[in-house]
């Protein structure tokens, strides 16, 4: 018989129902018996003791919350009963010993990757073009209409057949009612078509953005920053950028960020002045002539086969549920363990998302200045949210709250089990790059474009974003793979996820096989099998104005 229920760790006093539960119904777990005084929905949590007003909620064996109100054995714990608390956090001893997981089965396996001049490996192989501010966004969408069909990089199908069968039917004077009731033509739409002039090359892509000028020098500084990310990144074989001229962001100061990540830099970039070159017609046919000469050359590289140990492995969740930190996110934290283990980076951000387990990640990082560096970058972010009235306990979204997680530091110590229990080799700021092996905590905020972004700038070739909702989040030069966290999920939405963890859930799998299983999956992924946000040309794009985002 399936499990009804799940306390995650020894110390709870919650336990979470993994189908929906009723009233007055009576749950048998590990000796106790619980009478159900309310209906418990799948992924909410009832209390294992009565429990007074102010009194402590621990799950996952921390303190994600303090009862507003008496909550007896049995009850259901909501936003009405339960605030959000967390527990402070201080320098203590290091905390690093930990069991490494067995990586026999993998140690003899690669990945086909593209080999830069730097030392880095590619999943992919992209031809980028940039602006330096909002001003030539236009102009990117002019190159993009220009370039994209004609190589063979554009949406294979459409919903336009959809529209001119509308269109035919109101000609014919159907009625609206008639017109809503037609089954429409089923169109499936499919970036990058098999008839690509150039083969080895994945796609062009066109990272529009709303910044460069009008805000301050801080803002220009961190989007040439994120830029050179992206320029410099494994997965880019060149780029051509768009300059209007008199923005804040100069084209100078992102060639000392790219100076900064890369010393001997020798890809190919392009750069044109708007303000310089003069007409429409002059910019765009120079960046597509340059442009289409930096195509011919990067289809020359050709995927090589690539130790695991050049993967760098982006750590996402969004449109989170009550079994993400039960099903997906501790399947991708084994996952990231058994990178660390072989040597591989993988990225940890969303700071907003640690809140409440700070203590753990801390005692974990690797030397005493790494855990004050971490301690510094929560504080700040921390303060700047509770300047404006905000607070990382108002990060939880509606649809988290509606599907199990009431308070923010629940949602965090789901969230951080994607960073599994490996050492914490490195602190970093936004947009800083990867520099070691093992996992790497990166300051971004929690807002799912925003910190997928960030990680991808800091050189992630790969992204494994778990899901219970059903978030689409891609990236325009890194696959993202979307792990579901219920079977449920993953049957509805087949067009969004990739992967389906809920097999922890239903007791067919343990998280360690799960775990094996996702790392197989990212091998093939870092090998060229597409993922769906790849294939529908979810090209997701958003910079982080280190402003308050939760």
């Amino acid at each position: 018989m399936k499990k009804s229920v799940l306390k995650v760790h020894p110390s709870d006093n919650v336990i979470v129902a993994l189908r929906d539960l009723e009233a007055g119904e009576t749950i048998g777990f590990e000796g106790e018996q619980y009478d159900l005084l309310e209906n418990i929905p799948a992924k909410h949590k009832f209390v294992t003791t009565d429990l007074e007003t102010g009194d402590e909620i621990i799950m996952y064996g921390v303190l994600v919350g303090k009862a507003q109100s008496p909550i007896f054995r049995g009850g259901l714990i909501t936003t009405a009963n339960l605030k959000h608390a967390s527990s402070t956090y201080q320098m203590r001893e290091r905390k690093l010993d930990w069991n490494q997981p067995n990586v026999d089965e993998f140690k003899g396996l690669h990945f086909m990757g593209y080999h830069r001049p730097d030392g880095k490996v590619g999943t992919a192989n992209y031809w980028i073009v940039i602006p330096m501010v909002f001003c030539e966004n236009r102009n990117l969408e002019v190159l993009r209409e220009a370039l994209v069909e004609d190589l063979g990089y554009g949406r294979q199908h459409s919903y336009q057949q959809q529209t001119r069968e509308l269109v035919q039917l109101y000609r014919a004077g159907r009625s609206v009612q008639e017109i809503l009731q037609t089954d429409l033509a089923e169109e499936v739409a499919i970036a990058n078509g098999p008839d690509r002039l150039f083969p080895n090359v994945d796609g062009v892509k066109f990272l529009t953005h709303d910044g460069g000028c009008g805000g301050t020098r801080q803002d220009a500084q961190a989007l040439c920053g994120l830029l050179a990310g992206y320029v410099t990144h494994p997965n880019v074989a060149g780029a051509t950028v768009l300059s209007l001229g008199c923005q804040h962001a100069q084209v100078s100061m992102l060639k000392e960020e790219i100076a900064k990540r890369d010393p001997n830099f020798e890809k190919p970039l392009y750069v044109f002045d708007q303000q310089q070159l003069g007409t429409e017609h002059e910019i765009i046919s120079q960046a597509l002539k340059q442009t289409f000469a930096g195509l011919i050359e990067a289809n020359q590289l050709s995927r090589q086969p690539a130790p695991l140990s050049k993967l760098v492995l982006g750590l996402e969740c969004g449109g989170s549920d009550g079994f993400s930190g039960i099903s997906a996110n501790p399947a991708l934290g084994y996952t990231s363990d058994l990178l660390a283990t072989l040597g591989a980076s993988v990225v940890l951000s969303e700071f907003p998302e640690l809140c409440g387990v700070e203590q753990e990640l801390s005692d974990r990082c690797v030397d005493e200045k790494t855990a004050q560096r971490f301690a510094e970058l929560m504080h700040a972010y921390s303060q700047r949210a509770e300047a404006v009235g905000s607070g990382f306990d108002m990060n939880p979204s509606p649809g988290n709250i509606r599907d199990g997680l009431i308070t923010d530091a629940i949602k965090s110590a789901g969230a951080a089990k994607k960073g599994g229990i490996s050492p914490v080799m490195d602190v970093l700021d936004y947009p800083e790059p990867v520099r070691k092996p093992g996992l790497t905590l990166l300051c971004t905020p929690g807002n799912d474009v925003e910190s997928t972004t960030a990680e991808v700038a800091s050189g992630a070739n790969v992204v494994v974003f778990t899901t219970g909702l059903g978030t689409p989040t891609g990236n325009p030069i890194a696959p993202v793979i979307k792990v579901s966290t219920s079977t449920a999920l993953a049957q509805r939405m087949p067009d969004i996820i990739d992967f389906d963890a809920g097999s922890i859930i239903s007791g067919d799998e343990s998280i360690a096989e799960v775990g094996r299983r996702l790392l197989h999956y990212v091998i093939r992924v870092a090998s060229g099998e597409a993922v769906a946000a790849m294939r529908f040309g979810q090209d997701d794009f958003i910079p982080w104005k280190r402003g308050v985002s939760l």
